[in-house]
């Protein structure tokens, strides 16, 4: 899906609108290495809450924008603030877009990180390394053993 069709059909989101873009460390897999990826990611009003209050992040800061400084309807701008290897997140416009919508719900998380503002002080870990393409098997005795009773109305 193109860009434009995806902000056509986001008619309640404008350029104006805020939303905050996070510069996240991140890893891929490749042959066997991994090897770290700088990740612009936008972050939704309940995260950026999380992250505020200390939890641990990979994100090392946090650039409070206008959805329209970094979406166009014919491209995504990298702002000069941002450093010049980092790259977007899969999926960017529409997580770009549900992320903006949940600051339209809760104004009030707009004060956190205020437009034109970058947030530096927060509590960067990589302790739990993000691994971007990591693939999770799943096999039966992943499976929980439940107790016979657990479905059966006593």
């Amino acid at each position: 899906m193109s860009n434009t069709n995806l902000l056509d059909q986001a008619t309640d989101i404008e350029a104006g609108d805020y939303c905050p873009f996070g510069i996240a460390t991140c890893f891929i897999r490749t042959e066997g290495e991994i090897h770290q990826v700088k990740i612009i990611e936008p972050i939704p009003s309940a995260a950026l809450e999380a992250v505020l209050q200390g939890v641990p992040t990979s994100y090392e800061a946090i650039h409070g924008k206008t959805f329209g400084d970094i979406v166009t309807e014919e491209e995504l701008r990298i702002d000069e603030q941002f450093p010049s290897e980092a790259q977007f997140c899969d999926r960017f416009i529409e997580r770009a877009i549900a992320a903006t919508r949940t600051y339209k719900n809760r104004p009030e998380a707009k004060k956190h990180v205020p437009v034109g503002t970058v947030k530096t002080d927060l509590n960067y870990s990589l302790s739990k390394k993000r691994v971007l393409n990591q693939n999770t098997n799943v096999s039966v005795e992943d499976n929980v053993k439940q107790h016979e009773y657990t479905h059966k109305v006593l």
